[in-house]
């Protein structure tokens, strides 16, 4: 048997024995059939980030095929209203077979599909936040001759009343164990529910942040996912969204994915890996065991479009109160080698060419095994704000860019970039001085990206409309003072925290 599909928790792939992206309609009207499933759900981002659900009752056999077929007519004035008129406003939404999960939340036992939109004509609505994923990974492949592939991490808050036995060390939640750490269990519960709704889970973990406020008890935590292709990675990441919050109702917590919960603690971020791959092997590293021209290439591209990422990335005000110095949050263009304190970093990979598993346990016999694999670049800045399909888009584009450029050009924007330092101390401070700065406020982010949208309009991936409506919301906020009204006024971060605190 495939070993990608033994063990799965994923109800449908393990009784079809099938990877999703095989799935038939033949294939889930059996499941349906032989698992009693009595209701189907059509989930889907709408333009504020949060999964909305239509729910369908399966009358018999014939409407049930004509779901999965013909999918279902919504108004689409209300999922997108900066993108859809109301006088015009009918879209379609059309189940993914790949994504069909049971819902380990429903009693009555439901399979769920994330759907994409379609519009009067039959063709995918342009506006769509996940056909622009799409049209993105097209042109880099059509352009590079490369796949893009990504994972990212999801840091959240999780808050439930204050407990005084074995106190935790403010700001030193990293990988804390219970009892200091009183809600690993949630974590772990999280994950298995979110591997059954196919989410392919690298791994979870408390994170830094964790404090008392008000009488309750905030943990961070962190559940970071293994390499997919983008529109795969999106998904991922936006039901596991739905299903931590799902569980935190159930267990009685709260929880937050907000950027910025209190002045002077750790932020959420949700960053995002990716590597590149050509002819299905990581091209992320040359032969050499060092990072690819290919890789460097791309990340310059990254380090020219970074201002203009933060408008798909950081989508609200409270962003910009992560993005400040020794926060282990980026505020300079800027990329290095295993530094937390740049923009992009390169992760400790597996290029030693040493067999730890043999040292760690000499009774295991030596092996030679490829680790290139595993090589990743991350984008450091984005959060939870985000939507999720326009930033992978963004950082697809943002990439391709950089692939685009002449090598030569690209390959100096990426020398003169490199720092391999923490440009934050003080001692650096004429380095700093040489990088260009990530927005402060989101009407910055707007400009940025205004400046700069033609490379996104590029070869039809972002639709002038979609870009008109970022820039136009972004502007709104108009918060280019916020950060000094703040300090003035220590209730504003508080109002601001209360309202974005579901943020995305």
């Amino acid at each position: 048997m495939n070993k990608k599909l033994e063990l799965s928790p994923n109800a449908v792939t393990a009784f079809l024995k099938k990877e999703p992206q095989t799935f038939t309609k033949e294939d889930l009207i059996t499941f349906i059939k032989e698992n009693d499933i009595r209701m189907i759900d059509f989930m889907y981002p709408a333009e504020d980030g949060r999964v909305k659900t239509l729910n369908f009752v399966i009358n018999n056999l014939e409407y049930a095929e004509t779901i999965l077929t013909e999918g279902e007519r919504v108004d689409g004035s209300s999922l997108f209203p900066s993108f859809v008129e109301a006088g015009n406003s009918d879209l379609y939404v059309i189940p993914r077979y790949r994504t069909a999960f049971v819902d380990p939340f429903s009693e009555i036992p439901t399979l769920c599909f994330l759907c994409s939109f379609f519009d009067k004509d039959g063709s995918a609505f342009s506006c769509a936040p996940y056909h622009t994923l799409m049209r993105a990974e097209q042109a880099f492949e059509e352009s590079t001759g490369m796949s893009f592939e990504a994972m990212g991490e999801l840091e959240y808050y999780v808050i439930t009343e204050q407990d005084d036995s074995f106190p935790a060390t403010d700001q030193r939640g990293y990988h804390e164990s219970e009892p200091f750490a009183k809600l690993n269990n949630f974590r772990r519960q999280c994950m298995e529910f979110v591997a059954k709704a196919g989410g392919q889970i690298k791994y979870g973990h408390s994170e830094v942040g964790n404090f008392t406020m008000d009488g309750k008890i905030y943990e961070q935590n962190e559940i970071e996912f293994l390499p997919n292709p983008l529109a795969t990675a999106a998904d991922q990441l936006l039901l596991a969204k739905w299903i931590i919050r799902n569980l935190a109702w159930e267990w009685g917590l709260d929880v937050s994915f907000a950027p910025k919960i209190t002045v002077g603690k750790a932020g959420s971020g949700m960053h995002i890996h990716m590597r590149l791959l050509k002819d299905g092997k990581n091209a992320t590293l040359g032969k050499d065991g060092k990072l690819s021209e290919e890789a460097r290439r791309a990340i310059a591209g990254l380090m020219l479009m970074a201002p203009a990422i933060t408008a798909f990335g950081n989508k609200n005000p409270t962003s910009y109160f992560r993005l400040v110095p020794h926060q282990e949050a980026p505020t300079n263009v800027c990329w290095g080698d295993c530094n937390r304190s740049a923009l992009v970093r390169v992760p400790l990979g597996w290029s030693s060419g040493k067999d730890m598993c043999h040292a760690a346990n000499p009774q295991q016999p030596s092996e030679n095994i490829d680790t290139t694999e595993k090589q990743t670049f991350e984008m450091r800045c984005p959060d939870c704000s985000a939507d999720i399909y326009q930033l992978m888009s963004g950082l697809c584009v943002a990439a391709r860019y950089g692939l685009e450029l002449p090598k030569d050009e690209a390959l100096k924007i990426a020398a003169d970039k490199y720092v391999d330092m923490d440009i934050h101390k003080s001692e650096n401070a004429a380095r700093l001085a040489t990088l260009d700065s990530l927005p402060v406020c989101c009407s910055e982010s707007g400009e940025c990206l205004q400046k700069c949208r033609q490379i996104f309009e590029a070869k039809g991936v972002f639709e002038p409309r979609m870009i008109d409506g970022i820039v136009k919301s972004l502007k709104s906020f108009d918060d280019k003072d916020l950060h000094e009204r703040a300090k003035a006024d220590p209730n504003l971060m508080k109002e601001l925290v209360e309202k974005y605190f579901y943020c995305g």
